[in-house]
């Protein structure tokens, strides 16, 4: 299983960005999905979830800002961030919880992270 985000980059302070995690491999299902950030000296932090239902909870500095969202039949999790600002600079990581099938056809679940996104907000 690999998660591959994706959508990072630079942009203004106030404008938007949109991330994508998509969830490749051997799957058949998918619990939790969430997004995190790591800024530069600063320990990994919960951007939101979503569950597999769709409920979604958020930290409180982005409540407003940023929508977590997801595509159960497509395998993809996404962040929009709206009204950025400079604080939000960070390198992003997606992160889910999931079912896949061995090389022996066993199931397994497990915990992922994706490969990090750099966002950059210029003040």
């Amino acid at each position: 299983v690999q998660l591959q985000a994706s959508g990072g980059g630079l942009v203004q302070a106030g404008g938007s960005l949109r991330l994508s995690c998509a969830a490749l491999g051997r799957i058949f299902r998918i619990d939790d999905m969430g997004w995190y950030r790591q800024a530069p000296g600063k320990q990994r932090e919960l951007v939101a979830t979503i569950s597999s239902g769709g409920s979604t909870n958020y930290a409180d500095v982005v409540k407003g800002r940023f929508t977590i969202s997801r595509d159960n039949a497509e395998k993809m999790g996404y962040l929009q961030m709206n009204r950025l600002r400079a604080e939000d600079t960070a390198t992003y990581y997606c992160n889910a919880d999931v079912g896949s099938w061995t090389e022996d056809r066993s199931p397994v679940m497990g915990r992922y992270w994706g490969q990090g996104t750099l966002v950059t907000v210029s003040s």
